[in-house]
């Protein structure tokens, strides 16, 4: 089952075709139409006004995805083809550098380390408060001489 908001997405995709030429809509493979059609929501109502533009209706970002993605890939023009593939590579590439300076290796070991050193400090300073009594001779003997009168 496909989700919701593509399938209302798909809605709205499809009443924007509605507002194309002719020329631009058999552009698009008869697949994609399909596809369309066949995974829209029926029940959902959508209202699009061709005198305003995208963001200033209430067109989800899903639609506003697919409307981008066929006008890159079937209405654009070489040199805006071309401009939009380079704005998304940036993009991408701005997100892939996030992504390696917040997943780094070294930054994840390296926090790692200082919470085990944390911790081992800790237990150090648990561990040096509890002090041992060394006990001396007559102590050892009186022990086990008491030692064995409980045992009975």
């Amino acid at each position: 089952m496909i989700d919701v908001k593509y399938a209302n997405a798909y809605k709205e995709v499809l009443e924007i075709l509605k507002y194309i030429s002719i020329e631009e809509y058999n552009k698009i493979p008869k697949i994609k139409i399909d596809i369309f059609k066949k995974y829209a929501n029926k029940n959902y109502q959508f209202e699009y006004n061709p005198s305003l533009t995208l963001e200033e209706q209430n067109v989800s970002e899903g639609a506003q995805a697919i409307i981008g993605i066929l006008f890159r890939d079937y209405w654009a023009t070489a040199e805006q083809k071309e401009k939009i593939l380079q704005v998304q590579e940036a993009e991408r590439m701005k997100i892939q550098k996030q992504n390696e300076e917040k997943y780094n290796p070294d930054n994840l070991f390296k926090n790692k380390k200082s919470h085990t050193q944390n911790y081992e400090n800790i237990i150090s300073e648990e561990m040096s408060i509890v002090k041992y009594k060394e006990r001396n001779f007559l102590e050892k003997i009186f022990d086990k001489i008491k030692y064995l009168f409980k045992r009975k």
